[in-house]
């Protein structure tokens, strides 16, 4: 039996990355999923046609998480399409870096609403499905830069930092209807983003991974698959760390 049978789950920002490694491996192992995009809309069509390969029922969803009447909409157009709803993976974020000094009000509040608040909508809208279940899982993916800071990246490090600090409440919140809420926390992981950057660069970084490489989408959907299985119902509140050894 495949580890995700019968549930249905929900990523949002699957269009591409680490979003859309972790709904090809939900599917992979079973899963039905729902997933949302917003400007890739091309991506977000092409990878509904190529999940629907595995058996299983797909759709994905254009909308803004960061918009809580959006966010409200999309839970109630999931349980409508697919009956239930059993797992989130907040995984929607942006970037928008640059130095205190520089940084402007627009980008401190764009990177703030997009990476933080929508897990504020998804979460109050998806727990209201999931506390009548009595049961559900939330991933929330923070990263490396959350737990340990990055220089020119205050507004990204904050946002990240908030979804540890909001998902600990909510796994003490929400545990008595048997609902877990974990995070994930990636370091620096291979994806269309950082292809674009100096090899040298990327290589000064790595050195400094004790494992001494980049990490692959497939490593965070992996732990992913993990903690949306029965094989973690005992976890709830955790940080799980997938850096090669970077925090």
């Amino acid at each position: 039996m495949k580890l995700l049978e019968g549930k249905t789950a929900l990523i949002t920002g699957a269009s591409k990355g680490i979003g859309r490694k972790i709904a090809e491996k939900f599917a992979e192992q079973g899963a039905n999923v729902a997933f949302t995009y917003l400007s890739s809309v091309e991506k977000g069509q092409a990878l509904e046609q190529e999940l629907q390969a595995f058996g299983t029922q797909v759709k994905g969803y254009r909308s803004d998480a960061s918009k809580f009447d959006e966010a409200d909409k999309l839970i109630n157009n999931i349980v409508a399409d697919f009956g239930k709803l059993d797992i989130v993976v907040n995984n929607a974020g942006i970037t928008k870096d640059g130095l205190l000094m520089r940084m402007t009000e627009e980008q401190w509040d764009e990177v703030l609403n997009v990476n933080l608040k929508s897990i504020f909508n998804v979460t109050k809208a998806a727990s209201k499905i999931m506390m009548k279940a009595r049961q559900g899982v939330f991933i929330n993916m923070s990263s490396v830069v959350g737990i340990q800071g990055n220089a020119g990246q205050g507004n990204y490090a904050a946002s990240k930092a908030g979804i540890v600090g909001f998902s600990k409440s909510m796994a003490k919140e929400l545990g008595s209807r048997n609902i877990r809420t974990n995070v994930v926390a990636p370091g620096f992981i291979k994806t269309e983003m950082t292809e674009v950057l100096d090899p040298k660069v990327v290589e000064g970084w790595t050195q400094n991974i004790p494992l001494k490489r980049a990490g692959e989408t497939e490593d965070i959907a992996n732990a992913c698959v993990f903690l949306a299985s029965d094989m973690s119902t005992y976890i709830t509140g955790q940080v799980i760390s997938v850096d090669g050894g970077m925090a």
